[in-house]
């Protein structure tokens, strides 16, 4: 997770070599997918290409956490998942996006790459679903609702180009006890007034019993359990 000006987010302290090294592995990875799903190079160098990645796959794999650990990066308690598929600075399946609030609600603006195409130009739509899934729970998680997606769905009104600016927002359309009903919507960003893809979820707070199956086994990087607990353990958002 990362501020406006592309700079890590404070919280609990980390290794600031660590997070600069994964900020660039995560970067040069993206190129890597995106270079890779428009080369038009011999298949003598894609070749070549595939043996210096599983290389550099050993190097980066000699020691790794298990599932239920935490990041070494991470502090849930503020919100930084460097690792999230759709936030996370440090996964190369991540466009990032950058979620912030904005009056009403979360909003986030990205432009994707052909690495994200579904039909010719245009991107996947599960790629929609899973962004809106994001952003729905961030802007709960920003109105102090945090929860558990319990339903999702989505209409699309139109495709979304590739290589294009588009708009992202999210808002609480009513909350009662421990369910929340989050709406938000897709758009150019040279028409966010005209959305392409309309979303609208279901986010539920487990009840106690539920949260401890569910998270009972998390830790953080040392071993300590550390189950989520509030909005900010499981969502990304930036003030403006």
């Amino acid at each position: 997770m990362t501020t406006n000006d592309g700079e890590p987010e404070t919280g609990a302290p980390y290794d600031a070599e660590l997070m600069a090294a994964s900020t660039d592995l995560g970067a040069a990875l993206r190129d890597l997918i995106e270079a890779s799903v428009v080369s038009t190079v011999p298949a003598g160098e894609i070749a070549a290409a595939a043996e210096l990645v599983r290389q550099a796959t050993a190097r980066v794999a000699a020691s790794r956490r298990t599932a239920a650990q935490l990041p070494v990066l991470d502090d849930p308690a503020t919100g930084r998942r460097v690792f999230n598929p759709v936030v996370g600075i440090g996964n190369a399946i991540a466009p990032p996006l950058l979620v912030r609030r904005e009056e009403g609600g979360v909003v986030a603006e990205v432009t994707l790459g052909v690495a994200y195409e579904g039909p010719p130009s245009y991107v996947h739509g599960g790629m929609s679903a899973l962004f809106m899934d994001q952003l729905l729970g961030s802007a709960a998680g920003a109105a102090g609702l945090w929860g558990m997606t319990a339903h999702l769905e989505l209409d699309y009104r139109g495709p979304l180009p590739l290589e294009t600016p588009l708009v992202l927002r999210a808002w609480v359309d009513s909350n009662e006890g421990r369910k929340s009903v989050i709406a938000g919507t897709i758009a150019l960003a040279s028409a966010p007034e005209k959305p392409l893809v309309e979303a609208r979820g279901i986010f539920v707070m487990p009840r106690p019993e539920k949260a401890q199956a569910y998270f009972g086994a998390i830790t953080d990087a040392t071993g300590k359990h550390t189950p989520p607990r509030r909005p900010g353990d499981a969502t990304s958002v930036q003030w403006s």
